[in-house]
């Protein structure tokens, strides 16, 4: 009798962006191509960040294989995590959930020449200035109120984030319910209509940015 798939997780792949994207780079880019493209995976977020050029690549393999998204922040997202979690089809935040918008840093080895500085300083302006404006292409809010956010830098909640219409909040004592839903599970009976009517509630409306 053939089982092989006795073991084989059910429901969509689960992903966890932990800690330095940097660091974790390979292993992330790895499990987001075990995801098969225009399938389902979940990805929770606790991250303070990483670099920009690997944000940018973990959220073009999400764009470039038309992977659907879950993205739910457990702890922190932060910095260049943004990115990724802006390009998850489907945001979810708790009131406990911390985000931090600052304008990008950029550093260089001690030995660089002054001509090479100016040219990496000419480079992260303009970088910033694009990646900035994807941002708010992808939570899909006006570009003055992303602004407001990075620039000098904020720290941004749960709450202030599905007011601005970015993500839906799910209070904590339905994350069990939640769960079963994104794992593609029946909740509990009695469950059902409190955690859907909840989470309708606080979806948010679709907004066009504007220019």
């Amino acid at each position: 009798m053939d089982t092989s798939d006795e073991h084989e997780s059910e429901g969509p792949i689960e992903i966890a962006m932990v800690g330095d994207l940097t660091d974790a780079e390979g292993d992330l880019t790895d499990r987001l191509l075990a995801v098969e493209p225009g399938e389902e995976c979940t990805i929770y977020f606790d991250s303070p960040g990483g670099s920009p050029y690997c944000a940018m690549s973990l959220m073009t393999l999400i764009k470039l294989r038309r992977l659907r998204c879950t993205g739910i922040v457990t702890g922190e997202c932060s910095s260049a995590t943004l990115w990724p979690f802006a390009a998850c089809q489907r945001r979810i935040v708790t009131p406990y959930s911390v985000l931090l918008f600052h304008p990008m840093r950029w550093q260089s080895e001690e030995n660089v020449g002054l001509a090479e500085a100016a040219e990496w300083a000419r480079h992260f302006g303009q970088l910033e200035r694009d990646m900035d404006q994807l941002l708010a292409k992808l939570f899909n809010v006006n570009a003055q109120l992303m602004s407001s956010w990075i620039n000098p830098g904020r720290y941004v909640t749960g709450r202030e984030l599905a007011a601005a219409g970015i993500a839906e909040i799910v209070e904590f004592e339905d994350l069990p319910a939640l769960w079963s839903q994104v794992a593609g599970e029946e909740p509990a009976a009695k469950d059902t209509s409190r955690v859907a009517g909840r989470i309708k509630t606080h979806r948010p409306a679709a907004r066009r940015p504007s220019k």
